[in-house]
């Protein structure tokens, strides 16, 4: 009985396969054909390929509703809506803005929907093997989406999909060999064009993808030469910093560039997503918040600041540090 139950599972795409031990950070599964019950030769699993895009823009509502009158979500339609691959998932523990020993430290957190924390592949440490693209898939733990790859020996897992990907095309990795400046082919910076927007980027050589990982952003390589061993590049908040020509990056901008665009239109959805209420300050009781009490409506007495004190409206809380030499224009674009 236990094969007919695997059998009729591998009639999906991605079927199960066995959990192979590899470190969490980059797990891949592959994937296994299973038998039927008196066949003598084991036929290959069909897989049901779903044509997915990673394009995807926004959509608005018929007003039927007041909360559907400024709604304006993201169109997931051409995303894949079967299961993530098994093998590359974990079930994601809640903490409600709790730590360990249980005193909150995060307020206006708790609740929301279920998620499973999808593995992906910062690193792309296997090298000079076209991987196939196979679908594009939503992931609730991060704002872009994500694609699931396949190489020859049947290994697939999830890389950050960049815009203009498509289902079927082939991706590269390589640390030596020179590749085309095709959205989602890796390298290192010294074998990329000056110019190139590219994502995904490594801050220390081989410690995986630290930067422009989230939905729109993106990086561009602007010299090689200024300083022995390092390129410059220019991420998304405007700062630029030299990074060793070792460290990787993968060819293009991060999809879903409209999620800044999102207006969720009613209090609900933001409680699925894990966000409960946060009171305002003037509405509490003096013992409760420094601006709290007064007689009817009061602006608080004082500057907005935080329930133990510290301003709220443009105070510098960082504290001063040493400067990180590598950093030529800080976030925001001032020179120093």
């Amino acid at each position: 009985m236990r094969l007919i139950s695997l059998a009729q599972r591998a009639r999906h795409a991605f079927s199960a396969p066995v959990r192979q031990a590899v470190p969490a950070f980059t797990r891949f599964a592959s994937i296994r054909n299973f038998a039927t019950e008196g066949d003598a030769v084991a036929e290959p699993a069909k897989k049901n390929y779903q044509i997915t895009s990673v394009d995807a823009g926004l959509k608005s509502f018929r007003p039927l509703t007041p909360s559907l009158r400024h709604t304006v979500l993201i169109d997931k339609s051409n995303l894949w809506k079967g299961r993530p691959v098994r093998e590359l998932t974990r079930r994601l523990k809640k903490n409600a803005g709790r730590n360990n020993q249980g005193r909150i430290t995060v307020r206006h957190r708790g609740g929301g929907h279920k998620k499973l924390y999808r593995f992906i592949d910062f690193k792309r440490q296997i090298f000079d093997q076209p991987a196939v693209v196979q679908r594009f898939e939503y992931d609730p733990c991060r704002s872009a989406f994500i694609a699931l790859i396949a190489y020859p020996d049947n290994t697939v897992s999830y890389i950050i999909a960049p815009q203009g990907l498509k289902v079927g095309q082939s991706v590269t990795s390589s640390m030596t060999e020179e590749l085309d400046v095709n959205p989602g082919n890796c390298m290192p910076l010294r074998n990329m064009p000056i110019g190139t927007t590219f994502h995904n980027l490594e801050l220390y050589p081989g410690k995986g993808g630290q930067v422009a990982r989230s939905a729109g952003t993106s990086c561009q390589l602007v010299d090689k030469r200024g300083k022995p061993g390092y390129a410059l590049v220019r991420i998304s908040s405007k700062e630029q910093r030299y990074v060793k020509l070792d460290a990787m990056g993968t060819v293009g901008e991060v999809s879903n560039p409209f999620h800044n665009q999102v207006k969720l239109g009613k209090a609900g959805r933001k409680r699925w997503m894990g966000w409960r209420p946060s009171v305002r300050g003037v509405a509490m009781n003096p013992v409760d918040h420094p601006m709290g009490g007064g007689e009817g409506r009061s602006s608080g007495g004082r500057d907005p600041c935080s329930p133990w004190g510290q301003l709220s409206k443009g105070w510098k809380t960082n504290r001063k540090k040493k400067k990180n030499k590598l950093v030529v224009v800080p976030r925001g674009g001032t020179r120093r």
